[in-house]
């Protein structure tokens, strides 16, 4: 009997191996095209993203007649390195520059600041309300600012503010929806044990916030500050409503200014002035890419 069973068993065990040896087979195949389906979805995705960068590159070292020959020259035979200095010698932009580093530094430190505080108290303080308040904050983030425009010129025209960069910048120190709901939610994943652990030790809750929360919180800190930084240095409606005189100019302003005077059809002045302007919001992103994707999937892991 065991001489008839031994070569059924054999063939029983020979045959599981060869269906386990397919499963694996199959699943490294799958796994193989997922993995290049998934390169190839990213290549074309930067691609797009960094088209505009390259077109602007291959424009801005461009003569003017070769920025609208057909068909488009995208390696000039002679690239015309002359039209950086050139296009920001045409107006004073290290003046524009430092303006827009003032406003877009203290902007930082406003929404910083601001969405931490009323984010911890969100998350960590018990109030008659707190829910429905918040509710109330989220709400601003479908206000589009278009319908508060006109009160905040009136109420910043009668403090005498209009042609500064107070209305740039004092409205960050008064919190904004999405830095206090981001915050919120980070300041919510920290255990509440250090919490009452440090009340044990006879701290109050500003001692928490300064020395438990906030060095705890720097992927999401440094989220809030990449998002304004990128947001004040770009922003071109607010200082085009409040700032008319040229000498407190923002680049954003500078650089409609020069379309102005340049006419539309200088193209590669107009590229190598915007390609300098985009230039620290760059290499910002890349140099902080890591803090800002953590700081983003950290603070949505709990609700």
């Amino acid at each position: 009997m065991s001489n008839v069973a031994t070569p059924t068993y054999n063939t029983a065990g020979k045959a599981r191996a060869a269906r386990t040896v397919n499963w694996w087979r199959r699943r490294s195949v799958r796994q193989a095209t997922n993995r290049v389906i998934a390169t190839i979805i990213i290549i074309l995705g930067a691609i797009l993203v960094l088209f505009p960068i390259a077109w602007m590159l291959s424009t801005s070292l461009k003569t003017t007649d070769q920025t609208s020959a057909i068909p488009t020259i995208w390696i000039p035979p002679t690239p015309q390195w002359q039209n950086f200095p050139k296009a920001l010698t045409a107006l004073p932009f290290a003046l524009y520059f430092r303006n827009t580093g003032i406003i877009t530094g203290l902007s930082v430190v406003g929404s910083v600041l601001s969405a931490a505080l009323v984010g911890f108290g969100f998350a960590r303080l018990r109030a008659p309300g707190r829910d429905a308040l918040f509710l109330v904050v989220l709400a601003t983030l479908i206000l589009p600012s278009q319908v508060v425009l006109i009160p905040q010129f009136v109420l910043f025209a009668k403090l005498s503010w209009v042609n500064t960069f107070a209305p740039l910048i004092v409205p960050t120190f008064f919190g904004a929806g999405f830095n206090i709901f981001l915050l919120r939610q980070f300041f919510m994943t920290i255990p509440r044990d250090m919490d009452e652990s440090a009340i044990i030790d006879g701290a109050g809750y500003l001692q928490i916030w300064w020395r438990i929360a906030l060095p705890l919180s720097l992927p999401a800190l440094g989220i809030v500050a990449i998002l304004q930084f990128i947001y004040s240095w770009n922003d071109f409606f607010g200082p085009l409503v409040y700032l008319s005189y040229n000498n407190v100019w923002t680049v954003a302003l500078a650089l409609n200014a020069f379309t102005g005077a340049y006419g539309t059809t200088d193209y590669s002045l107009l590229m190598a002035a915007s390609l300098v302007a985009a230039l620290p919001c760059i290499v910002l992103f890349f140099l902080a890419q890591r803090y800002f994707i953590q700081g983003i999937v950290v603070s949505g892991v709990k609700g």
